[in-house]
């Protein structure tokens, strides 16, 4: 990759920056939006990134690498079009995390943070999705895929690299790139965050039953006397 971006190309990112940065009262706390932003053009924290991050906050080359390789949501080579995470954590992996992780890895031969040939998929073996009232779970780009099974997971790579719409089981009506669903998080609206629902009937499970029987959470020791 390039030292440098085109003249187009960073005068757009410059503009893109500069809106992140006005929403802070210290520019140094745009750093992390604006290594998505970077992810979003490039795929990856590229070290022509880091260079205009550091240079934009005033930073060393440095202190923006030592965000990037704090974080692994931050990418430091090329991330594939697809990021295929799978949950391998305790209750995932006693439902069946485990055996989706190793049949999807030997299916795609490849390993965790590795990416397939085509450029597609990168492989990421995960600690916690924070669906656990849907395990098992894998996440493509950070949106859900509950109760998954090995030949469902097969299922969504195949998808993916016969250039096919894969569509979560909450959020958005589809699962959109890596470097797009960058952007989103780099804080610009794509215009989705409304799309499909956010929670199901186990997330809200709890909910419900505090509503039909008038529970309400406990006050703190000697509040009740005030």
């Amino acid at each position: 990759m390039n030292n440098s971006y085109p003249t187009d190309v960073l005068e757009r990112l410059r503009s893109d920056a500069q809106q992140i940065i006005s929403r802070y009262p210290q520019p140094r706390s745009a750093i992390m939006p604006l290594l998505h932003l970077i992810q979003s053009e490039d795929g990856f924290c590229s070290p022509r990134g880091i260079n205009l991050v550091a240079e934009l906050l005033d930073l060393s080359r440095a202190q923006v690498s030592a965000v990037a390789t704090f974080y692994s949501q931050y990418r430091r080579r090329p991330n594939g079009e697809y990021n295929v995470g799978v949950c391998t954590n305790a209750l995932c992996a006693v439902m069946g995390g485990d055996i989706i992780w190793e049949e999807l890895s030997e299916y795609l031969g490849i390993g965790s943070d590795e990416t397939t040939a085509d450029g597609k998929i990168t492989l990421e073996r995960l600690e916690c999705n924070a669906g656990c009232d849907y395990a098992p779970v894998v996440v493509v780009n950070w949106e859900f895929f509950d109760n998954q099974t090995p030949q469902s997971a097969k299922q969504i790579v195949d998808d993916i690299r016969a250039g096919k719409d894969i569509h979560p089981t909450r959020g958005p009506e589809k699962v959109h790139t890596f470097k797009e669903t960058s952007r989103v998080l780099a804080g610009f609206d794509d215009g989705h965050a409304g799309e499909g629902p956010s929670g199901g009937v186990p997330t809200l499970r709890g909910v419900k039953l505090a509503r039909e029987n008038n529970w309400t959470a406990p006050q703190p020791l000697g509040e009740e006397t005030k």
